[in-house]
């Protein structure tokens, strides 16, 4: 309860809205999450309420690495570390340990916010971060940058990635139209943890370099090889109607893991396609692929956004 106010307190915490350009977007204290992004009053993504969860994920940022982690345990720099089981049904660590984390607004205009979290050392994670992430609308959409500094004293490990669901408003995303230029496709085993290298995504179902409707293919995969334009952005588009989205990646981000959420609830399977841009695939603290070591002192950071595309 706010005792000055006399209110409750949003399970998601305090509430950003940002607005350009026709763009509005919702950023919240709880995870630095993307509430909600619209254009025009249409949703671009699914969206929630601010006292409810992030329902499997939507909008949330994920530091200091993505996806998953098998059994939790990693090899780094000559010691080996043990992560909470947060995916317990699978055995595994996923998607950080900052999404349920308070983020501090540090600046906010009416169309930019931007939120920090000092991430300390814990068990399975003795290191030190400092994370930013600002979230600017403007006529290009949305974009977003998540940095990252090594504040404390020993070499760490880092990746990241966000996962937002992508809607046109169609009522399944078996009607929509998807385009990602990418050459290779992840496998993984039933637990999500990669069985194998990358693998040609000719003459596989996670073909989509020329655009196709989805129809009943089941995506739950990380594709690789992106092609990038002349400014360095990979791109993923989905269209339906007279709706066409974008989502970029920018340089570093070298994964999309694309998700038609048929392990939801039924209410939530294949209403939105998930697009995450991450910097690295799952299990990339075990196998080093894509992981990033910051020397105490370095800063990096990434880039990525949403924007309405004209037909």
């Amino acid at each position: 309860m706010n005792e000055a106010t006399g209110t409750a307190i949003p399970l998601t915490g305090g509430q950003y809205d940002i607005e350009a350009a026709g763009y509005r977007a919702t950023v919240t204290e709880l995870g630095a999450g993307l509430r909600q992004l619209s254009h025009d009053g249409r949703p671009l993504v699914t969206g929630y309420e601010p006292d409810q969860l992030p329902p499997a994920g939507a909008g949330q940022l994920l530091a200091p690495w993505p996806n998953r982690v098998d059994g939790g345990r990693y090899e780094f720099d000559g010691a080996t570390y043990q992560l909470d089981l947060s995916e317990a049904a699978r055995g595994n660590a996923i998607h950080g340990l900052t999404r349920w984390a308070n983020w501090q607004a540090v600046a906010h205009t009416p169309a930019e916010v931007t939120l920090a979290h000092v991430l300390h050392g814990r068990p399975g994670y003795p290191f030190c971060l400092e994370l930013s992430v600002r979230y600017h609308l403007g006529t290009s959409g949305l974009q977003v940058t998540v940095s990252a500094k090594n504040a404390g004293s020993r070499p760490a490990p880092y990746g990241t990635g966000s996962h937002p669901y992508l809607t046109t408003g169609a009522s399944l995303v078996d009607e929509c139209e998807l385009e990602i230029s990418a050459s290779d496709w992840l496998p993984t085993d039933d637990r999500g943890i990669p069985s194998g290298p990358p693998q040609d995504v000719a003459g596989s179902p996670f073909d989509f370099r020329t655009p196709r409707v989805i129809a009943s293919t089941r995506l739950d995969h990380a594709l690789t090889g992106l092609a990038r334009d002349d400014t360095g952005r990979a791109w993923a588009r989905l269209a339906s109607g007279d709706v066409r989205l974008g989502l970029w990646a920018g340089p570093g981000y070298d994964w999309l893991q694309v998700f038609t959420a048929d392990a939801l609830a039924p209410g939530q399977r294949r209403r939105a396609l998930a697009v995450e841009p991450m910097t690295c695939p799952a299990n990339a603290f075990v196998t080093g692929e894509g992981r990033l070591t910051l020397a105490p002192g370095d800063s990096v950071a990434h880039s990525w956004g949403i924007e309405v595309l004209q037909s």
